[in-house]
């Protein structure tokens, strides 16, 4: 099987919108304590960032997709670039540090850092 490189909004379901310099994209479940940790984390970091959107995603209704991306636990959260490409993924409730320093890397491989696809 081929390995995800890059998810888009028509992956990701209705409504969803990529941020313009980065996205945090989290894979939850329902009963998922550190889940809730994370979605403040995330949260908090994307208010911090102008650019940065997070995104949450059910793995119990998206279960295709948790396959094709073989996250097998949550929180799973990716940290996409502005092209939407996966620049990081990470199992586990994340420290905000570590968020941060994800989405530095993410930034860096933007559009504006590389000129035009």
């Amino acid at each position: 099987m081929e390995r995800v490189e890059r998810l888009n909004p028509e992956v990701l379901g209705a409504g969803a919108r990529l941020g313009e310099r980065a996205t945090l994209v989290q894979f939850s479940s329902a009963f998922c304590q550190p889940c809730r940790a994370t979605r403040r984390t995330l949260a908090e970091v994307a208010a911090m960032v102008e650019g940065v959107v997070h995104l949450e995603v059910d793995a119990e209704e998206h279960l295709a997709l948790v396959r094709e991306l073989e996250v097998t636990g949550t929180p799973t959260v990716f940290v996409l670039d502005a092209r939407g490409r996966i620049v990081r993924r990470a199992t586990g409730q994340p420290r905000k540090a570590d968020v941060i320093a994800a989405l530095g890397a993410a930034v860096d491989t933007s559009p504006a850092a590389e000129g035009p696809e």
